[in-house]
């Protein structure tokens, strides 16, 4: 974790402006990752979400319940990152051309970490709990 990605909402997130988002893969029907292509040369960025993120698809929001999410989550790839945002009530919020994910789960959905991003060349990474930074909310 770097100065910057603790001090600064949306410091690190916003580095994935411009990446294309390749992957979404589901591990144990547990947590999803979303796979981003990183700086040229460098390895890629993983965000981990260890709760089910919406997925807009521009028709639709999506929720892990409704029939079809996994589809919807997967037709956002091969989508390139238009813009971020973390804010406090809002949570994370991934802009692509294909749709947008957000992750601002309820209490409830918590288990111990909401999601954590990591990859990055210089070795930044940073992890969001529950009453901490953009999810204070969440206490």
């Amino acid at each position: 974790m770097t100065a910057e990605s603790r001090d600064v909402p949306n410091a690190l997130l916003q580095r994935l402006v411009g990446d294309r988002m390749y992957s979404v893969e589901f591990v144990l029907n547990d947590y999803v990752q979303l796979r981003f292509d990183g700086p040229p040369g460098g390895s890629p960025v993983t965000l981990n979400s260890y709760v089910w993120p919406t997925v807009d698809c521009g028709e639709r929001v999506w929720h892990e319940a409704d029939l079809g999410y996994a589809d919807a989550l997967r037709r956002l790839v091969p989508g390139t990152v238009g813009s971020t945002s973390e804010d406090t009530g809002a949570g994370i919020q991934i802009f692509l051309d294909t749709g947008s994910v957000t992750i601002h789960p309820k209490l409830e959905e918590v288990h111990v970490e909401i999601a954590e991003i990591m990859g990055f060349a210089d070795g930044s990474w940073t992890v969001w709990r529950p009453a901490e930074g953009s999810f204070d909310d969440l206490a």
